[in-house]
């Protein structure tokens, strides 16, 4: 199902100086609940995982790359031998470490790790709501503008490949779908933005709606 009826973000708040302000000085606005968010819930996904020990907290970084023609946002492959999420398209982050003080502070150290971005080529200008995954982490989306790199080194054992997507196609509800999965515990509904042949969908499209209906008020 297609999110077409929904309204699209002007192009004027796509600016990195609207971006700035809307994320620091955001308005009135509700976060979206996915059926993963709820299904974690339910199943009191996070709190077992906290009591066996286990960590919880996570951050990646939605990396707003500036272009002359336009924002874009920066997104990685997962190889396919990963635990978690193996194969899918994910924003560089993951595990908060004892060290890290902040949110901000993992995103922007596992985006070193994974793809070699220099934290000195990143404007943090604000975050998003948790959101819950089935893995059982609570991640923080931090939102950055980066300056581009001429290229980036990537963490082969995670990251298989790495690549742009406009964020002006993101903020688009057109192209945004609802799609269905399936299994022994039931229906769970996820959104999906497919972009040419990848397919980005999950947790990582669930944080994109978040921005989107941040950016849409």
């Amino acid at each position: 199902m297609q999110c077409s009826q929904d309204p699209k973000v002007s192009p004027r708040v796509l600016d990195p100086d609207q971006l700035r302000h809307r994320l620091q000085h955001p308005p009135q606005w509700q976060p979206e609940i996915t059926d993963e968010n709820r299904h974690v819930i339910a199943a009191d996904i996070i709190a077992r995982r906290q009591a066996a020990g286990k960590i919880t907290q996570a951050a990646v970084l939605i990396p707003l790359l500036l272009h002359e023609g336009g924002l874009s946002v920066l997104l990685t492959q997962r190889t396919q031998h990963l635990h978690d999420h193996a194969g899918q398209i994910s924003f560089p982050g993951g595990r908060m470490d004892p060290d890290d003080l902040t949110p901000e502070k993992t995103a922007l150290r596992e985006s070193q790790e994974e793809i070699g971005l220099n934290p000195a080529n990143v404007e943090i200008i604000g975050h998003l709501p948790e959101y819950l995954t089935v893995s059982g982490y609570s991640v923080t989306p931090v939102v950055g503008l980066v300056q581009a790199q001429a290229e980036y080194v990537h963490d082969e054992f995670e990251v298989a490949d790495i690549f742009e997507v406009p964020l002006s196609f993101l903020m688009d509800p057109a192209n945004h779908q609802v799609r269905i999965w399936q299994s022994e515990q039931g229906m769970r509904r996820f959104y999906a933005m497919p972009y040419g042949n990848r397919f980005i969908w999950g947790a990582t499209a669930g944080m994109l709606r978040n921005l989107y209906h941040l950016l849409k008020v």
